[in-house]
């Protein structure tokens, strides 16, 4: 910066951001006293050395306030814990949840664990089903980074926040939505989705394993009679037998 600048010659910038060409270094040290700026080297490497006429002292105070900001918009995950005991209460409980939420909807995990005091080790499958009804109550919004076991005394269970792991099949919404909507057609499970001028392909169903598939063959069509045609002539019924004499008597 300014006068530690030892090479001969370099690419100016000035404070207005345009570029200056290649000047001497004493030139360019001269045009950023007049201003009352700095001449700061912001490319080293380059041939010859990139610099720029710029207020330094108000650079560096930019760039750390920048720097706090990312820093409080950054959110590292932390492992809370929520205690609870074999014989905690509905209410207790359900504070409990409301708690667990809370934590999950920020982000961090949570340490579930549940100490087995006395003579309540030789109950320990009420802790479980203690746990396991908060695992229950909370399945919308966590997921399972360690299953409940024991450790010691003490039943731990670990979970983290669904929407920081899985973020959800944000995209299937809509269509979700416009399924559920009433009239709508229902949605096709075999579909595949239709990119950007991709052809929707889908795969015909295929029939079960004990299902029988029969062919059907192909009949040749029956051709219409037209209604102009000749009738066939009517044919006179033959009789069985001879008819019978008068009298009853046969003929000779």
């Amino acid at each position: 910066m300014n006068h530690r600048i030892r090479v001969p010659q370099v690419r100016l910038i000035d404070a207005q951001g345009n570029m200056s060409g290649i000047v001497g270094t004493n030139e360019a040290l001269a045009m950023a006293r007049k201003t009352g700026l700095d001449l700061v080297e912001i490319a080293a490497n380059a041939d010859p050395p990139v610099c720029r006429i710029m207020d330094y002292g108000k650079f560096k105070y930019e760039t750390s306030r920048q720097e706090r900001e990312a820093r409080k918009k950054q959110h590292a995950a932390e492992l809370k814990e929520v205690k609870l005991h074999a014989n905690t209460g509905a209410h207790d409980l359900e504070t409990k949840m409301k708690q667990i939420r809370a934590f999950l909807q920020d982000g961090d995990k949570v340490k579930i664990s549940l100490y087995f005091r006395g003579r309540e080790n030789a109950h320990r499958e009420l802790g479980f089903d203690l746990i396991n009804q908060v695992l229950t109550a909370c399945r919308d919004v966590c997921v399972v980074d360690m299953a409940p076991k024991m450790m010691g005394n003490s039943l731990i269970a670990i979970i983290g926040s669904k929407s920081a792991k899985h973020g959800g099949s944000q995209a299937s919404a809509p269509a979700q939505a416009r399924a559920s909507e009433p009239g709508a057609a229902p949605m096709n499970p075999l579909a595949i989705p239709n990119k950007a001028g991709a052809r929707v392909v889908t795969p015909a169903p295929k029939p079960a394993p004990n299902q029988v598939v029969t062919a059907v063959p192909n009949v040749a069509p029956v051709k219409p009679v037209p209604s102009d045609a000749n009738p066939a002539p009517a044919v006179a019924p033959v009789p069985d037998s001879a008819p019978a004499a008068p009298g009853g008597a046969p003929e000779a």
